[in-house]
């Protein structure tokens, strides 16, 4: 068994990766507290699983988006019935200068609303995708062969396709 890390090796280890751990929240925790939470969790999940991290296995990123992933998936289980009893309050926009600043505001926001409203794993796939991984890198992330990677994405980009058409229309 590999000696444990110290606290000062866990915290550079974690600055190293750290964006990730802030995507995978983004995606899946919308409400600023429950983002901090999940962070704070996968924190925990990360470091009670580093001993367990076998470099020769996978390279760091895919085992921090693996555990993120995971943690972020039973995090989104355990709330969902939670999230849904809130009463989401208006946000407070700022104009933006021009129309076309809007219409690419908006956008993101549908897509960012077609993203959450994927299955776990569907999301998982297209945040990694949005990341510009490798279908390999995906692949090996999420445990799914590269063929499917490639088959899901292309389905999921139609279904998002369609439903920005519907909007449009």
């Amino acid at each position: 068994m590999a000696p444990l890390p110290t606290e000062q090796q866990f915290q550079r280890w974690l600055e190293q990766h750290r964006g990730i751990l802030f995507n995978v929240a983004r995606t899946y925790c919308r409400d600023e507290d429950d983002r901090q939470d999940l962070l704070q969790e996968m924190l925990v999940q990360l470091w009670q699983a580093l001993p367990r991290y076998d470099p020769a296995r996978a390279a760091a990123s895919t085992w921090v988006y693996r555990v993120a992933l995971n943690t972020a998936i039973s995090f989104h289980r355990r709330h969902v019935g939670r999230r849904a009893a809130r009463v989401p309050l208006p946000p407070e926009l700022p104009q933006p200068p021009d129309a076309e600043a809007l219409e690419r505001e908006q956008q993101l926001r549908q897509l960012e609303q077609f993203i959450d409203e994927l299955r776990e794993l569907d999301k998982a796939l297209m945040l990694l995708y949005l990341e510009n991984k490798s279908h390999a890198d995906i692949a090996d992330i999420l445990g799914i062969s590269v063929s499917n990677v490639a088959t899901k994405v292309s389905r999921i980009k139609e279904q998002l396709r369609q439903r920005f058409a519907r909007q449009t229309a």
